[in-house]
């Protein structure tokens, strides 16, 4: 059974829809009541040499 709905065209628009985050607060240093956890420079220095 179909009704008008099926037939819609919904619009989301360009932006896109943000629902939940990719990590929480408590993934990352400071949920943990550590200080920051920029930890990029350490891992570029510390990267393998076959990457």
């Amino acid at each position: 059974m179909s009704g008008p709905d099926d037939e819609r065209v919904v619009d989301l628009g360009e932006d896109e829809l943000d629902v939940l985050p990719d990590t929480t607060r408590d993934e990352h240093g400071p949920g943990w009541g550590d200080g920051p956890d920029d930890n990029t420079e350490r891992l570029l220095e510390e990267r393998p040499p076959h990457w």
